[in-house]
Formats: C-alpha cells, structure tokens, sequence
C-alpha cells in the first residue's frame, strides 16, 4: 500500500515537470500522457521521446542554419566583390562599406525592432545589450577567427609572418571606433533630458566615415576576382544579376540568422544555462556569425585585407547606428555586466591599435584575441553559476 501511495503521489509531481519541459521546448505536453501511467504501467508513456524528440529537432535546426548562413556568405562574398567591381569602389571600401552594410543590416533591423516594438522594458534592454555584444565579438572573436584561419591555411615560416594589409588604416579605424565607443559609453552612465538627441550624433559619425571611406584612394586587388555565381560563364555579368545575388544572399543570411539565433535560445536553457549568460555571451556570436563566415571565406581565398577590413567596417556600424536606436527609443543606461562587456572591448581594440600601428599584425597575434572574450565569459558565468 506504501508503495501504491508514493507512486500515486509522484505522478502529479511528474506531470508538472512535464509542462515545465514542454515550456521549454516550445512544446505542449499533456499531464494526462503521464496520469495514464499508473493504470499502464510505468514505462508506457515513455517520457524521455518528450524530451529527446523536441532537442533533437532543436539540434538539427541549429547546424542547418549554421550550414546554410555558411553557403549564403559564399554566394555574398562573390556578389559583394562583383558590386563593388561595378560601382568602382577600392577592395577596402568594398569591405568596409558594402560587405559589412549588407551584414550589419539585419542587426540593426533586430535592434530596431527590439528598441522600438518591445513591449516591456525587459524587450528594449535586448536591444540594448544587443548595441554592446556585437563590439565585444567583433572585437574579439571575429578578429581571432581570422588569425585562426591565417594560421590554418599557411604552413611552416608563413604563419608567423606579417600580414600584408594596411595597417595604417587599420589602425586609423580602431582609433575611431574607440573615440565613438567611449562616448556611447560615457552616456550609458548618465542620466540628462537631452540624451535622445545625441543619436544624431552617432548617426552622423557614420555618414562621415562611409563618406570618407568611399572616396578613399583605389587599393591593389588581392587576387583574381572569381565568375559570378549565378552567371558563372559572363566575363562581365550584368548588374541586375550582380544585385540580385547579393541581396539574395543578405536575405537568406538574415533569415537563417533568426533561426540559428532560436534554436540557441531553446538549447541554452537545455543545457542548464541562465538566459542573461545565453544574451550576453552566445547571441552576440550567432548574429555576427555572417561577419565571421565572411572573414573565414576571403581568408581562404587569401584575401586577408578584405577580411579584415569586412570587420572593422562591421564594427562602426555596430558602434554607431544601433547606438543611435538606442537613444532615441530607450533610456540608454547600462548596468555593471554592460559596463564591464564594453571595458573588456576598450581593452581588446585598444591592444588591435597598438599592434596595427606598430605594422606588426600577424595570424598568431590575431588569434589571441579569443582570449578577451574567454575571460569574460568565465567572468560572467560565475557571476550567474
């Protein structure tokens, strides 16, 4: 009789676990599939096909999108070129300008859309935290990613020499980016009725590097520039097609971004993460996945300037137009992770100028860089563990 109670009385308990997985996962699971146990037996409503069927759907969504943001950067890179071909921009605007707007913009949207539609304030403060995790892996990550790539695609004394890019300028736009990085910071610390209006200010930082990138001097191309993928037998495909393959691309990347971005939302909490450690740390990397695909590709291709001038073209527009969303439509206040995030991207770029300006870059140094955001992800983990 014992025994009948506790199992009588451990069926409720199970049912409601059931719900709570079924929250979870974005699936519901009635009580009842569990009530009938007792008059079936205990392993006929098999409660583990609850669970595994539902992750393993998860799993599956998120590598297919990771797998298809991939070959969607494939056919971007290869129309980006193309564009910038026809509009007769320099390879370095190519990167700064055209490669990382076409990147950066669904970003922006996400950002956009979370500042401005949120419903609660809890919405907004994602868009937000989404204005200071895309520096904090463009500046770290994305930039160690490329060194990784270096790394791989050289052999014996290649992979420590020097990169041949411009570090000059590259050095210029880290200088940049921290002079408008600090001052987006600087009014996440305080608190006046007239903050909403220095979004202009950000907005125009933009218009004048985009200005001053697109007239800048026509650099050396780095190697042959491949057919067009959706016209691969034109020597000289059409404009229309050109366009047609670029902003097919960005779409598709857009799309599955969202996906990729779901999927990890639902797998953090499986795997016993906190939310707030899912925001900060893995959804900043899967909506700067493009970036990272791109600067994988053209360092494949050994492109190493388009590469990183992709990135550090991704980065003003990271710094500056969400920036600006987020004055208009939030009150821009940052807690002490976001300060802390945006000291770890300070600290991060200020080392990329120095080295920059010293020309003294090469795929090891870059892939050190990871090492800025693995302390503050064990930084942040053990705060929220």
């Amino acid at each position: 009789m014992e025994e009948r109670a506790s199992t009588h009385l451990a069926f409720p308990a199970m049912a409601h676990a059931a719900r709570r997985l079924g929250e979870t996962f974005g699936r519901d699971i009635p009580a009842q599939g569990w009530a009938g146990c007792s008059a079936r037996g205990p392993h006929s409503a098999q409660p583990g096909l609850y669970s595994m069927t539902p992750l393993l759907g998860t799993l599956l969504l998120f590598l297919g999108s990771a797998a298809v943001i991939y070959l969607a950067c494939e056919y971007f890179v290869n129309g980006v070129e193309w564009a910038g071909h026809r509009f007769d921009f320099g390879q370095k605007a190519t990167g700064t300008i055209l490669a990382a707007f076409g990147t950066a913009l669904p970003e922006s949207v996400v950002t956009f859309v979370a500042v401005v539609f949120g419903r609660n304030e809890a919405q907004r403060e994602i868009g937000v935290g989404a204005a200071l995790g895309g520096p904090l892996v463009l500046g770290t990550v994305a930039y160690a990613v490329v060194g990784w790539t270096v790394l791989a695609s050289r052999s014996g004394q290649q992979r420590s020499a020097l990169l041949d890019v411009d570090h000059r300028h590259l050095s210029r736009d880290q200088g940049w980016f921290l002079l408008i990085f600090g001052g987006k910071i600087a009014l996440g610390l305080v608190a006046f009725a007239t903050k909403p209006w220095c979004g202009l200010i950000f907005l125009a930082a933009y218009t004048a590097y985009f200005w001053k990138e697109t007239r800048s001097r026509q650099d050396e191309a780095e190697g042959a520039l491949e057919p067009l993928k959706l016209r691969p037998r034109d020597a000289e495909p059409p404009t229309g097609w050109v366009l047609l393959q670029t902003s097919a691309a960005v779409m598709l990347i857009f799309a599955a971004c969202r996906v990729f971005v779901d999927q990890l939302n639902v797998l953090g909490p499986a795997m016993g993460l906190a939310p707030q450690v899912v925001a900060l740390l893995f959804s900043p990397i899967a909506t700067e996945l493009p970036e990272i695909m791109n600067a994988v590709i053209w360092v494949r291709q050994r492109k190493e300037r388009l590469a990183l001038a992709n990135v550090s073209g991704a980065m003003m527009i990271q710094a500056t137009v969400p920036t600006a969303f987020g004055l208009f439509f939030t009150p821009w206040m940052f807690s002490r992770t976001l300060v802390f995030a945006a000291a770890v991207t300070a600290t991060s770029v200020l080392s990329l100028y120095f080295l920059f300006q010293r020309g003294k870059m090469s795929g090891g140094k870059l892939s050190l860089f990871a090492i800025f955001y693995v302390l503050f992800a064990g930084t942040l983990a053990l705060l929220h563990f």
